[in-house]
């Protein structure tokens, strides 16, 4: 396969059909655009595969090339309960590698397996022949991770390691972003702070109550776990039934929602409880996207996407430099402040 033509600034502003000056300013951070056009020409760069040196000498010092002679093909496992954040990952997965000349595939694991059969099936869907393998998070059933982690092939896990495991991985940090949440309902004055999500189901939900926990006492606020509604979860929604009355109980001031697909349940309770958000009770939802039937929720930008994007620079890294310890990376977000909190 030839190698790739070097993309300039020419080709982004051919592509686009503005002047090579407006792309410099574009690319630079210089004011006289709209935001709109300054994102377009940047998203245009990064798909045609546009480095400036200093990128450039960046990558050389990491041993990977920006403009590779051979297309490379990657796998992204994942099983249903990945599937809440997986088009974030795919989008900043793809992105990145696009960049490169590179390609991303999704496979599915199947739930209804014995595990006696696990080792069959991935050596059916020939995963040897992939140049590198990134587990999704909630991979779910859990058997499915020794066979994963055991592969033969460059392997990145998109979620926080298991201790022991001699494996690469990039998660978004939702340790920091529970620290900034508690930090935001300080700052308005609550201290009846409840915490909600079950923290049994993986590493990253046992993680954001931690976090929970430790801010707190760095606030001087003792927590008390059987005034949070952090039990697992089961499928007839009884932890719901549970929330109610514990609200009711323990009447706090701001809640936290830790899990995302929580957060809707939390709310609406909230309303057939008579309570108004934030005026009677403040709410922070660790949401992945902002959803359209929520108000602007505050909350911790969870930085998928951007998982996604550093995951694929660290595959090709770990590719180029095969030797080298393995790393875990936590990638960390911005806090945006939106209609769900109120100073108590």
């Amino acid at each position: 396969m030839p190698v790739r033509k070097q993309v300039t600034m020419h080709t982004i502003a051919k592509e686009l059909g503005v002047t090579i000056q407006t792309v410099s300013k574009a690319l630079k951070g210089k004011p006289g655009m709209s935001e709109a056009t300054r994102q377009l020409i940047v998203q245009t760069a990064e798909k045609l595969g546009y480095y400036t040196m200093d990128q450039i000498r960046s990558l050389r010092l990491e041993r990977i090339a920006p403009y590779p002679a051979e297309r490379l093909r990657f796998v992204l496992v994942q099983t249903a309960e990945s599937t809440g954040y997986i088009n974030l990952l795919m989008q900043g997965l793809h992105d990145r590698f696009a960049s490169f000349g590179h390609t991303i595939d999704k496979l599915m694991l199947p739930s209804a397996i014995k595990e006696s059969g696990m080792p069959n099936w991935l050596e059916e869907q020939s995963l040897d022949y992939a140049d590198g393998i990134f587990i999704a998070p909630s991979i779910t059933p859990k058997t499915w991770l020794p066979y994963l982690f055991r592969l033969d092939r460059p392997r990145m896990l998109l979620s926080f390691p298991p201790p022991g495991v001699r494996i690469d991985s990039v998660i978004w940090d939702v340790y920091e972003a529970t620290f900034q949440s508690v930090a935001h309902l300080r700052e308005l004055g609550h201290e009846r702070i409840m915490y909600i999500g079950d923290i049994h189901l993986q590493p990253g939900f046992i993680l954001r109550w931690q976090g929970f926990c430790h801010a707190m006492s760095i606030n001087g606020i003792e927590v008390d776990p059987a005034r949070h509604s952090i039990a697992a979860r089961t499928r007839d929604n009884r932890w719901v039934d549970e929330l109610r009355q514990l609200i009711a109980d323990e009447r706090p001031s701001a809640l936290i929602c830790g899990i995302d697909h929580e957060v809707h349940i939390v709310y609406k309770l909230c309303g057939e409880l008579g309570l108004r958000v934030p005026e009677d009770i403040s709410v922070i939802g660790f949401l992945n996207e902002q959803p359209d039937t929520l108000p602007l929720f505050t909350r911790p930008l969870l930085p998928i996407r951007e998982t996604g994007y550093r995951a694929a620079d660290r595959m090709l890294w770990r590719i180029a430099n095969s030797t080298l310890p393995y790393e875990h990376i936590r990638i960390q977000g911005d806090f945006i402040t939106g209609n769900t909190t109120a100073k108590r």
